[in-house]
């Protein structure tokens, strides 16, 4: 039974942590980005190194109270957000922010966990690196965050996830031991990798204070292209196509629905979408090269006159400027804000074996058709079998109208994506939204594993209490 992080309890460790540290929980603290979840805590703990993370880890497991540990708040499954239960203790990682190391041989940069994504993408290009992890909330997620989930991005088929990413970790574990795992080795073969353990643990094992990331070089030329498609079957040939040419050197292929293009036109007007009329399906191509190859653009413009011949491409755009490949860029990454501005009635972070995708979007709009009357916005990263599949209520009508629905719409999706062997989520996390949906559908044997791993490192259940197990 865990305790609350109640005055008395703030008191004493307010006495040994120094001053400064502790502050009161504000709305930020509180609330995701959704509004759907709104949390509680006794207080915000913003530690300034990992000795005193570590001291307050060993104060909280102590007294038996709660952690919610916090990084840039950008979370969409709950999981920095504890609605019930004791009163938890924040833990913010804002104030662990710097620039540890940089290594330009080694393709490696060393940063503490509160470092927000952009900001490492920035040290990397100091040193003319890259760091090729993106996401629509680079700007606001924190390195720590982004491990502990294992975030994806539009960079994924060529790069990884988030785990690819990482080379090592220093963390503090639940007793408020700290794991000293910042070596930057690509081969370490000495027993259990706690490293791959904490990633994608969402902070139920231990707080990611510190990481080493894996960099590459930066392509020396890169060429972006928004493309027509017939159909999803059509953008998956499309896609074997561009593997065919540029075999490793393709950074993103992402998969647009002709309805997120309509609710742009909607309500962000000034996003331009340059194919008229607006396509069924598009696919959003960027291709990077090395030193010594042949320019991306002249590749880019032969993939295109290939799948053009072939009936795959009935129109497309490619960037010859910077600002064209951002502009091509400002509408995908313009999707998620448009939605917010619809309402959507239920999202769905799925991922299917690439070849199902074309079979599973016509099945999953037809058993939703068999509840109600929606508006599908599909799209994602189709070169690693993501969608982001989500439902919206009909034209004129409002996303409270369909509250009774969102239960059936999620299990008909889910069913059908486990069905399909895929995965309910692909890039979000458990959190605390999915906890059902991971014992509905989790192996028995993994979630027995899970359990029994979270019991030896956290027996007390202090950290992120709720989160991915329940």
């Amino acid at each position: 039974m865990l305790n609350p992080a109640d005055p008395v309890f703030l008191a004493d460790l307010a006495a040994q942590v120094p001053e400064g540290c502790l502050r009161q929980p504000e709305p930020r603290d509180l609330e995701e980005p959704r509004g759907r979840w709104q949390g509680m805590a006794g207080a915000v703990a913003r530690p300034r190194s990992t000795a005193e993370v570590a001291q307050i880890v060993r104060i909280c497991a102590a007294a038996r109270v709660g952690i919610v540990p916090m990084g840039g708040g950008t979370g969409l499954v709950g999981g920095q957000i504890m609605e019930r239960g004791p009163m938890p203790l924040i833990l913010s990682l804002e104030r662990m922010a710097a620039l540890r190391a940089a290594y330009p041989s080694e393709n490696a940069l060393v940063v503490e966990a509160g470092m927000v994504v952009a900001t490492a993408q920035a040290e990397a290009e100091k040193i003319d690196r890259l760091f090729p992890l993106s996401l629509a909330s680079e700007g606001s997620a924190r390195v720590g965050g982004v491990l502990a989930t294992n975030a994806g991005g539009v960079n994924v088929l060529r790069y990884g996830n988030a785990r690819d990413l990482c080379l090592g970790i220093e963390a503090v574990l639940p007793d408020g031991s700290v794991l000293h795992g910042l070596k930057r080795l690509r081969k370490d073969n000495t027993g259990y990798d706690l490293r791959h353990l904490l990633i994608g643990a969402e902070g139920t094992l231990g707080i990611i204070t510190a990481a080493a990331l894996r960099l590459f070089p930066r392509p020396a030329s890169v060429a972006t292209a928004l493309l027509a498609v017939p159909s999803p079957e059509g953008a998956l040939k499309l896609l074997a196509m561009a593997e065919a040419r540029a075999s490793g050197m393709i950074s993103a292929f992402e998969i647009i629905h002709r309805q997120g293009l309509e609710f742009l036109a909607e309500h962000m007007p000034e996003v331009g979408v340059p194919l008229q009329p607006l396509p069924e399906w598009s696919v959003l191509v960027e291709l990077g090269l090395p030193a010594g190859f042949e320019n991306a653009e002249a590749l880019m413009a032969g993939l295109l006159d290939e799948a053009m011949t072939a009936g795959l491409v009935g129109d497309g755009v490619v960037a010859h400027s910077a600002a064209q490949a951002a502009g091509l860029w400002r509408i995908r990454e313009s999707l998620p804000w448009a939605n917010r501005k619809v309402g959507s009635v239920s999202n769905h972070d799925i991922s299917l074996p690439l070849s199902e995708v074309p079979v599973f979007i016509p099945r999953a709009t037809k058993a939703l058709a068999a509840l109600g009357d929606f508006r599908i916005n599909c799209f994602g990263h189709l070169g690693d079998g993501n969608l982001h599949f989500n439902v919206f209520p009909a034209r004129g009508r409002t996303k409270e109208e369909y509250q009774a629905l969102r239960g059936p719409i999620k299990e008909a999706v889910h069913d059908l994506v486990n069905e399909m062997g895929g995965s309910v989520s692909a890039e979000h996390g458990i959190g605390r939204l999915k906890v059902a949906d991971l014992q509905r559908y989790g192996d028995p044997a993994k979630l027995a594993a899970m359990r029994a791993i979270k019991a030896a490192l956290d027996p007390a259940g202090i950290m992120n209490p709720g989160a991915v197990l329940g």
